[in-house]
C-alpha cells in the first residue's frame, strides 16, 4: 500500500473477490500439475493467473493513488509521483 496510508477495506473488496478467484484458479493449475496435464495447458493457465495477480496488484495502486489524492473533506493533496511510479514499476 501506499507509504503510511491504510486504504478503507471496504475499497478493496472487489480486489479481494479478485484475489480469491486466482486463490481457486492456482489450486486448479496445482492439480493439472499433479494430475499430469499438458505443459501448454499448464503454462496457459499460469500465464492467466499471473495476468489476474497484474490487475489485482494495479487495481491497490490505483484505489491507493485515488484514496490518497484527497483528504476526509474532499480537497486534493499532494501525491509522491515518485512512490506512486514505484509501485506500478514493482508490478512490472
Amino acid at each position: 500500500m501506499m507509504d503510511g496510508v491504510d486504504i478503507p477495506q471496504g475499497e478493496l473488496a472487489d480486489v479481494v473477490k479478485r484475489l480469491r478467484r486466482i486463490e481457486g484458479q492456482i489450486g486448479g493449475i496445482v492439480k493439472m500439475i499433479e494430475d499430469g496435464r499438458d505443459c501448454s495447458a499448464v503454462v496457459t493457465q499460469l500465464a492467466a493467473a499471473s495476468k489476474a495477480l497484474s490487475k489485482a496488484g494495479f487495481a491497490v495502486v490505483s484505489t491507493g493513488m485515488r484514496h490518497c489524492s484527497t483528504n476526509e473533506d474532499g480537497e486534493e493533496r499532494e501525491v509522491d509521483l515518485r512512490e506512486l511510479e514505484r509501485l506500478f514499476l514493482s508490478l512490472a
